[in-house]
């Protein structure tokens, strides 16, 4: 009887663990991201939230924020926005100004950014100002990322900007599950083929000739 090669197969045989464990955790992952978009779309349909009595807290003692609506005091002066890339409510290209809402405070207040509007060419120049209650919608909140609120009424001259949207909040997960176990399949099918060619080159064991 012959023996099958030790180290390929092994090698094969751990490759293949590890590939089905990615797709199983993948698998695991989406249905995480399924209960997080179920819980947006619930933040979603929520009364405006005043975040100023909120700001003293640590967010993780603070009810889900991502996607709610949301009224704010900011104090943003004439700081410099930061220019990102963009589009208005009709979907035409351009940036959006950023704002830091309180630029000296610690914090979750210190986190916290506003989309003041959007124009389709950028002007460095232009120093938007939010000194006042600001109402808009958070996008998804991630831990140590800056927390950005598009402002529902823009700083003139800027047009409006598009809020975040739950639907381009990605959930690819289950196609990366049927890609790893795709790849765990398609090694083990390899493996077998290259196996067998390997015995035919080599021709019948003798030992198991009776004769």
């Amino acid at each position: 009887m012959r023996r099958l090669p030790l180290v390929p197969t092994i090698v094969v045989l751990a490759a293949v663990a590890v590939m089905i464990g990615l797709g199983i955790w993948q698998w695991q992952r989406a249905e995480w991201k399924d209960r997080l978009l179920a819980e947006y779309a619930a933040n979603a349909t929520l009364p405006a939230l005043d975040l100023d009595p909120l700001l003293d807290n640590d967010l993780r003692d603070l009810p889900p924020l991502a996607f709610r609506r949301v009224l704010v005091t900011c104090r943003s002066g004439r700081s410099e926005p930061v220019l990102r890339g963009g589009a208005s409510k009709e979907g035409v290209g351009g940036w959006n100004y950023l704002l830091s809402c309180r630029p000296d405070a610690e914090g979750l207040a210190g986190r916290l950014r506003v989309n003041a509007g959007w124009s389709r060419v950028p002007d460095s120049s232009l120093r938007p100002a939010l000194n006042g209650l600001v109402a808009g919608r958070l996008g998804a909140v991630e831990e140590g990322e800056p927390i950005t609120i598009t402002a529902a009424q823009p700083v003139p001259p800027l047009a409006p900007g598009v809020a975040p949207r739950i639907e381009d909040v990605p959930n690819n997960h289950r196609a990366y599950v049927f890609q790893w176990f795709f790849f765990a399949a398609a090694a083990l099918a390899i493996y077998f083929l290259a196996l067998r060619q390997r015995l035919s080159r080599e021709g019948p064991d003798p030992r198991s000739d009776p004769s």
